[in-house]
């Protein structure tokens, strides 16, 4: 019996070793997983800003609003500006043209197909050429003609109020009437309050 334990205590450390080892290969093996799906959805990313190349060399040198990188990461993705990236979906072959507004995230562009998307981030980076050149010219109207997805809700929150002395008035009025209501009430309040002493 005292045969027994002595054989089962220094195989318990060996047993655990064993276990940590196959542990830390399963582990391994799972980063390398996920390692090649990063590699993988890299090369992806990278064949899409090659065909996309000739149209990042045609943007003009003064205009700075745009990336074209790909970062590194989770999730790689080809950045066009701040607020607009290519990503592939979960499935890692359909590429996903997304950009962030006030109201969520909007998909511009999904497609297994290179073209349609490096289409898509063509039309997206000329409309934003053209409206940065609107706004430094004085014109503020957004262009949103591409973004067959964007709600109307948000193209109407972006357009400015036609005119700014009428929305200036309408402030000061709602200003005004809040004065004055306040000021009856503290006349109605101070009246009360004069009255028990008189």
């Amino acid at each position: 019996m005292s045969d027994a334990g002595e054989n089962a205590t220094p195989n318990v450390p060996h047993r655990l070793a064993d276990a940590v080892r196959d542990v830390k290969n399963i582990a391994a093996d799972r980063d390398d997983v996920v390692v090649e799906l990063r590699e993988a959805s890299r090369m992806r990313l990278d064949l899409l800003a090659q065909e996309l190349a000739p149209v990042f060399a045609e943007v003009p040198d003064d205009v700075d609003i745009f990336d074209f990188a790909i970062s590194s990461g989770l999730q790689p993705r080809l950045w066009i500006d701040a607020v607009s990236h290519v990503a592939l979906g979960r499935d890692r072959r359909t590429y996903r043209f997304l950009r962030d507004t006030r109201i969520g995230r909007v998909v511009l562009a999904e497609s297994t197909d290179l073209k349609p998307v490096a289409d898509q981030v063509t039309r997206y980076i000329a409309e934003r050429i053209v409206e940065r050149q609107r706004m430094m010219e004085g014109g503020i109207e957004h262009s949103y003609a591409g973004a067959k997805d964007v709600p109307e809700a948000l193209v109407a929150m972006q357009r400015p109020h036609a005119n700014g002395w009428q929305s200036f008035f309408a402030g000061f009025g709602l200003f005004a009437a809040g004065a004055l209501a306040g000021f009856a009430l503290t006349l109605a309040w101070l009246r009360g309050s004069l009255s028990a002493f008189f």
